[in-house]
């Protein structure tokens, strides 16, 4: 993968994923859950990589953690420095990238992200980079969305649609344990998973299919490159409402993800 392509595909994150902001009103719930299992504790410094809309670092900062965070896209940031403002919390936000860091080497007692380094293109480079900023003995703490399971399967069918660029890692490979061990390797210890499940709120399939069509940067970016091909668009909207139903019940689609904990050494 090339310094132009690599550029180009973040640029594309960078936009399609500033729509992601109506979301929150459902990862808002998982983010309690990744910061009670990150066990972080009172005045501890946190990081949040991939903070999106700011769930996770304003639910740390409630917790008394001293809390930065940064996102790829600049609408999310500033939707995050909107939240903040109004949970009236300190939270230390930026724009930037997981796979370059701007903080110093043992910044932080944990480094925590919710379904967001999981999307850098090259994920040795992203890890390298959350454990450079973790002191040695904290935490590094994440959620992601496994394979085997919708979300994963979703992003399998968009990229069978629209297949990424030569040398882009599938972000559902973090939500494999074996991934995740092969990624940590001997820099962490005592690593553990636990499955916890996100319920996303849809009146129809064809509610949940509007949804995501409208906020989830793949599945945007996708149907914004298909307007003058109906034909594929409308085969993608088939599959992804038929693997939809395998998932939904009582008004809900069931999101289950898993969450990773470990200790730098």
């Amino acid at each position: 993968m090339n310094n132009e392509t690599l550029t180009a595909f973040k640029e594309m994150q960078k936009q399609s994923w500033g729509l992601f902001a109506p979301l929150e009103i459902v990862t808002t719930m998982c983010a309690a859950s990744l910061v009670n299992f990150s066990c972080i504790k009172k005045n501890d410094a946190v990081l949040d990589v991939g903070c999106g809309t700011g769930v996770v670092a304003i639910t740390a900062a409630r917790a008394g953690a001293k809390v930065s965070a940064l996102d790829l896209s600049p609408t999310l940031i500033e939707h995050a420095r909107k939240n903040v403002s109004i949970a009236n919390v300190a939270v230390d936000l930026r724009v930037g990238d997981v796979e370059s860091l701007p903080y110093p080497d043992n910044a932080f007692d944990a480094v925590l992200s919710q379904f967001g380094h999981m999307f850098a293109p090259r994920p040795q480079i992203a890890i390298q980079e959350m454990l450079r900023v973790l002191k040695p003995g904290g935490i590094i703490t994440f959620s992601t969305w496994p394979p085997d399971l919708f979300v994963g399967k979703l992003f399998h069918l968009v990229a069978k649609f629209l297949p990424p660029p030569e040398g882009i890692s599938p972000p559902p490979l973090w939500g494999n344990p074996n991934f995740v061990r092969e990624q940590l390797g001997n820099k962490v210890q005592d690593l553990i998973f636990d499955q916890s499940m996100m319920k996303f709120p849809a009146l129809s399939l064809g509610h949940y299919r509007q949804s995501v069509e409208s906020t989830v940067g793949p599945v945007l970016k996708f149907v914004q490159e298909s307007q003058h091909d109906l034909i594929r668009l409308n085969q993608f909207r088939v599959e992804l409402e038929a693997l939809a139903s395998q998932y939904y019940a009582d008004n809900h689609i069931h999101q289950h993800y898993l969450m990773s904990r470990a200790y730098k050494i």
